[in-house]
């Protein structure tokens, strides 16, 4: 495929911008395994191939299962996901599926297994994922996410 505009030539001082997001979210007390399922499943929802690879790439580089990555897409029914986990990537649909908004029962799911800290830092993970996938895939600008 070819990139429809290069954000990476256009925007360089945003692109800076969001690459320093991208790493201060990623300094956090959050486990990097969780982390990494969190943000490839987001990359699925969004349908970003490039963030998928990506960040399945990072994950199993983290020492993630590839079974985990693989059952992923349908981890409500799947075997092998904490309840922790579990809460964190509910959250993190409903916050990529916002035109529902984020329903009580699932945050307060999340906020049963994250404290105050976590929870804020889970939702910067998923709202800087959310970026580069729009980015990413709306752009073809696959040089842009590192």
């Amino acid at each position: 495929m070819t990139i429809r505009l290069s954000v990476a030539d256009l925007t360089p001082t945003t692109l800076e911008a969001m690459y320093g997001l991208s790493n201060a979210s990623k300094k956090n007390s959050l486990d990097p395994r969780l982390q990494e399922l969190v943000q490839v499943r987001v990359s699925q929802v969004n349908g970003c191939a490039y963030c998928v690879d990506l960040h399945t790439g990072r994950a199993r580089a983290a020492e993630e299962d590839q079974r985990r990555l693989d059952l992923l897409p349908v981890w409500r029914e799947a075997p092998g996901f904490s309840d922790r986990e579990r809460a964190a990537l509910a959250l993190a649909e409903a916050v990529t599926n916002l035109s529902a908004g984020v329903p009580d029962e699932v945050w307060e799911a999340a906020a049963g297994w994250f404290d105050e800290r976590e929870l804020a830092e889970l939702l910067w993970v998923v709202a800087t994922v959310n970026t580069w996938n729009r980015v990413v895939a709306t752009t073809r600008a696959w040089e842009v996410a590192r």
